[in-house]
C-alpha cells in the first residue's frame, strides 16, 4: 500500500503572506490541523499547524504588545510563523515508511509532492485507517471495543 491510496487530495493550503486570522478560520472551518503553504506556483514552502498559531498567539512578546488577539491575528501572516524545509514524502512511498517517518520526526501530517508540486497530504489518522484495514476484522473488533 503507497501513500496514494491513501492521502488526502483535496488539501486546503495558503499562502505566506496569508494573515494568522484568515488560516485559524480555514482551519477551524475545515476541521484540520495542518496547513501547508504553497507559492503561485503551488510549491510547497511551508507548514503551519494549530501549534504553531497556539504558540505564535500566545507568546510572551505577542501578548505584551497586542491590545487585542483580532489586532494580532491581522499583523501577523503564515510565512512569520511556518515552518520552512518541511519534510515530506513521494506518492509512491509505502505507507510503512510514511508511518516510521512520522513516528521518528513525531509529525502529525506529511506534505506529499509529485513533480515538485502538492499533491495531497498524508495525516496520522490515514496511516492509522490504512493499517486498521490492513490489519482486518480482527482490528476493528479491538479498536471498537
Amino acid at each position: 500500500m503507497t501513500v496514494r491510496d491513501r492521502m488526502s487530495r483535496r488539501v486546503a493550503t495558503v499562502r505566506p503572506d496569508t494573515n494568522l486570522g484568515d488560516a485559524a478560520t480555514l482551519m477551524r472551518t475545515r476541521k484540520i490541523r495542518h496547513l501547508p503553504v504553497v507559492d503561485g506556483g503551488g510549491r510547497l514552502v511551508g507548514m503551519v499547524t494549530a501549534r504553531d498559531l497556539r504558540q505564535a498567539l500566545f507568546a510572551p512578546a505577542v501578548q505584551a504588545d497586542a491590545e487585542d488577539l483580532l489586532s494580532v491575528l491581522q499583523a501577523l501572516s503564515v510565512g512569520d510563523i511556518m515552518t520552512r524545509g518541511v519534510v515530506s514524502v513521494r506518492a509512491a512511498t509505502s505507507i510503512r515508511d510514511a508511518a516510521r517517518l512520522m513516528h521518528e520526526r513525531k509529525l502529525g501530517a506529511l506534505p506529499v509532492l509529485e513533480r515538485e508540486r502538492l499533491a495531497g497530504i498524508l495525516t496520522e489518522t490515514d496511516v492509522l485507517r490504512a493499517f486498521q484495514d490492513m490489519l482486518g476484522p480482527a482490528a476493528t473488533a479491538v479498536i471498537s471495543r
